[in-house]
């Protein structure tokens, strides 16, 4: 592997505009939480998918195609109209790989511009110095990129030799937080890549998480002995971020089920290129309804649906969700088509 440079230094103007920027994400934050505890009738994040292209074709994601166009501009700001009147806190903007759509910084600064918080996953193969400002300009408050390994394989070419340049341009240039996500687990060759990947993060400023590859149906898969090591390693890196409270991933580094409340489909939503809503990324096609037509007694429904893929769940971000709930509003209902309007109890 190339030899990797040291963190570049950020110019003082750009330090002052990441430490103001950081400063308004954290209150953001704050006040997500009093008011997910405070009431609990509207989503607090949603992932929204602007296009289902990627450049890439990873071996292990179920996520993406190569020939789907994007979502037009006008269509998108009238998707998260309807988010943000629905009270909406948090807008992830994911793909395929979002950096695609011609109209991606607009997306974002009307995010902002309803009042909320706006976060991007991205593989970064598009990043540079001049896109990174704007992003900087539209508003954007955090971005994710997920580094499978070391060097490119015929598994995934999100590489750390690949992006690492991109990253040190995120250290010097982007004033929103970044996240470096390495993986563990499903086709990865070389498990201390993960602690390589984690290690040049905290060293670039960045926060660290670990994510485990899940199967395609989105359920967990136990990692081997070395691979838990390498995992309780990196989330001692990561206490800087929320995912220190996910005790479930300790859980599914184990593969021991987990006992919590899915509030995908009411606390959660994810949005699909179609504009149609699902539980999340796992489950697309439940229970596809048009954004449109997703009511507050949809929602209220979802809140107390209980879902038996809960247990064996991998979705990070649904149970980050998860946490602010989880000790509320016992889940009696089961999963019903979309058509039934009736709301029917679980047998006991």
């Amino acid at each position: 592997m190339a030899k990797i440079r040291k963190k570049g230094k950020a110019p003082a103007k750009t330090r002052m505009r990441k430490r103001l920027r950081f400063a308004k994400t954290r209150l953001h934050e704050l006040w997500m939480i009093t008011k997910a505890l405070t009431d609990t009738k509207h989503p607090i994040l949603v992932h929204i998918i602007p296009m289902r292209r990627c450049n890439l074709d990873c071996t292990y994601c179920n996520e993406y195609d190569d020939v789907s166009k994007p979502v037009p501009l006008q269509e998108m700001k009238e998707r998260l109209d309807i988010l943000a009147d629905m009270g909406t806190t948090i807008i992830t903007i994911s793909g395929g790989e979002p950096l695609m759509h011609p109209d991606l910084d607009e997306i974002i600064r009307h995010t902002r511009k309803r009042g909320m918080m706006a976060g991007l996953i991205t593989n970064g193969f598009f990043l540079n110095k001049e896109r990174i400002e704007r992003l900087n300009d539209a508003g954007l408050e955090h971005l994710q990129i997920s580094i499978d390994n070391a060097v490119p394989d015929e598994v995934s070419k999100k590489s750390l030799k690949t992006l690492d340049g991109r990253l040190e341009m995120l250290s010097e240039f982007a004033v929103f937080r970044v996240n470096i996500n390495s993986v563990l687990g499903g086709g990865v060759k070389n498990p201390e890549d993960a602690l390589t990947i984690a290690h040049r993060a905290v060293e670039l400023g960045f926060t660290s998480t670990v994510g485990i590859i899940h199967d395609h149906d989105g359920q967990l898969k136990p990692l081997g002995k070395r691979e838990q090591e390498i995992f309780e390693e990196i989330m001692e890196l990561g206490k800087r971020s929320f995912s220190r409270f996910n005790e479930f991933q300790h859980n599914v580094a184990r593969g021991k089920e987990h006992d919590w409340k899915c509030r995908a489909g009411s606390r959660y939503l994810y949005i699909c290129e179609n504009g149609l809503v699902h539980w999340c990324s796992q489950q697309r096609g439940y229970p596809g309804i048009p954004l449109r037509e997703y009511t507050d007694e949809r929602r209220h429904r979802e809140y107390y649906t209980h879902k038996g893929c809960a247990p064996r769940c991998t979705v990070s971000c649904v149970q980050q969700v998860g946490i602010l709930d989880n000790w509320r509003g016992p889940q009696t209902l089961q999963p019903e088509p979309a058509s039934r309007a009736d709301l029917v109890q679980i047998a006991k």
